[in-house]
């Protein structure tokens, strides 16, 4: 009985072992895996339809194209400010525009019925600096509001300069007779040792700005100043001063009433600051 119960005890011993390798094993093999896979998909890399690549890095989406100006820099100068009548004393302080001692600034002038150069001029400034910013420039305001007074000429050019701005542009609407209307661009003239360098392309930059101005709004060139829609002057602290390519434009006549009605109404402003950015776009394009 002894000997039976231990051939007995050893056969169980046998067995549980042997129940012990059959539960260790998985029940789907890594290897018939594997097969099945393989039998399933052609074993040519190159023969291999992209659906079943699922191993390694997942593919990158195609990058964003580049804004047509970015990394551009543009200072966008609004002329006077809104708050300028209200400080005398400062804006009339002088300051050295390079051939003539001038006041800091001025009040800008309006239309008959009260509508005001400086908030003109901000107006279409936000408006020209939002199509500039969509097309990826970063654009630097010489003023952010139209309730203060200031900068100084001086500083305007100062702005532009300091940032290292590739092109700035300085908005205005002009005073002329009433009898006179149309628009004109003012480029810089030529001052030994101040404008040499910016001369050229700041031409350049006037015939763009002209040509797109024009095109978009349909405003005249200045039949009482300037010739064919361009003037060059010497006197203008703004454009002496700068080391960037730069130009002012005086995009209609406030005194005269065909101009003022267009100036005050918002599709034109809008109209206006898209020609700007046209222009402005098609003079970074060439540089």
């Amino acid at each position: 009985m002894r000997r039976d119960a231990a051939v007995v005890a050893l056969l169980m011993v046998v067995s549980a072992c042997a129940g012990d390798r059959h539960l260790a094993s998985p029940r789907v093999p890594a290897a018939k895996s594997s097969t099945t896979t393989a039998t399933s998909v052609p074993a040519s890399p190159t023969s291999a339809p992209a659906a079943t690549t699922t191993i390694g890095a997942p593919a990158l989406a195609p990058s964003a194209p580049r804004p047509p100006l970015g990394g551009k820099v543009v200072v966008i100068d609004p002329g006077h400010n809104g708050g300028n009548a209200a400080h005398a004393a400062e804006i009339n302080q002088l300051v050295d525009a390079v051939t003539e001692k001038k006041p800091c600034d001025t009040t800008g002038t309006a239309t008959s019925d009260g509508y005001t150069e400086s908030a003109y001029n901000f107006d279409v400034a936000e408006r020209l600096a939002g199509a500039l910013r969509a097309q990826g420039a970063q654009v630097v305001l010489t003023r952010q509001t139209d309730a203060g007074w200031g900068p100084c000429i001086t500083e305007r050019a100062a702005i532009a300069n300091r940032v290292g701005a590739a092109v700035a542009i300085s908005i205005h609407a002009d005073g002329g007779p009433p009898t006179g209307r149309g628009f004109h661009v003012i480029e810089p003239a030529l001052i030994a040792g101040y404008t040499d360098a910016i001369v050229g392309p700041s031409q350049r930059l006037a015939l763009d700005v002209r040509r797109r101005f024009q095109a978009a709004t349909g405003m005249p060139f200045a039949t009482y100043i300037g010739s064919q829609g361009v003037d060059t002057r010497s006197d203008l602290g703004g454009l002496n001063l700068s080391k960037v390519p730069k130009v002012f434009i005086e995009t209609g006549n406030m005194a005269n009433r065909t101009d003022a009605v267009q100036l005050e109404d918002p599709a034109f402003r809008a109209k206006a600051a898209a020609g700007l950015a046209a222009a402005l776009e098609d003079f970074l394009r060439g540089l």
